[in-house]
Parts: C-alpha cells; sequence; structure tokens
C-alpha cells in the first residue's frame, strides 16, 4: 500500500512538472548557414575522455591546432 501510495504520488508530480514545461515557449533559433569554406561559428560540446565528461569549446584550438568537424547523422543509433 505504502508503495502505491508514493508511486502514485510520483506520477502525479511528474505529470505536473511535464505540464508547466510545456507551457513554456521559446523562440526557436535562427539556422546558422555555413557555406564550404567558411569559418565555423563557435559551440560548445560534452567529451568523455575515459574518466568524465568535460566542456570543449571550438574557441579552444582557433589560432593553435587545425580542427576537422564530422557529423554523423545518427551514429551509434543502430538506424
Amino acid at each position: 500500500m505504502r508503495y502505491r501510495l508514493v508511486g502514485v504520488l510520483m506520477l502525479a508530480t511528474l505529470s505536473l512538472a511535464s505540464v508547466s514545461f510545456g507551457q513554456e515557449k521559446k523562440k526557436e533559433p535562427e539556422p546558422v548557414k555555413v557555406k564550404v569554406g567558411d569559418v565555423a561559428p563557435d559551440f560548445t560540446l560534452l567529451a568523455f575522455d575515459g574518466k568524465g565528461v568535460k566542456p570543449v569549446s571550438l574557441h579552444e584550438y582557433r589560432g593553435k591546432k587545425k580542427v576537422a568537424l564530422a557529423f554523423f547523422v545518427f551514429a551509434f543509433t543502430g538506424g
């Protein structure tokens, strides 16, 4: 009985939270239009180095190293 009550309370909390998040409307960011040969815009991604996750930004390498960007659609998803 106790576990059911806890489960029902958790479900109610999650459903209320999802309703409140659904009401926030954010303006969609404009897509970045990059042409071949353009300088890539700065961005930050999370990188896993085998020990932990840390943020890595493109501006950290600007002028120091050459960087090749590759994007794999649905990489490692099996689709």
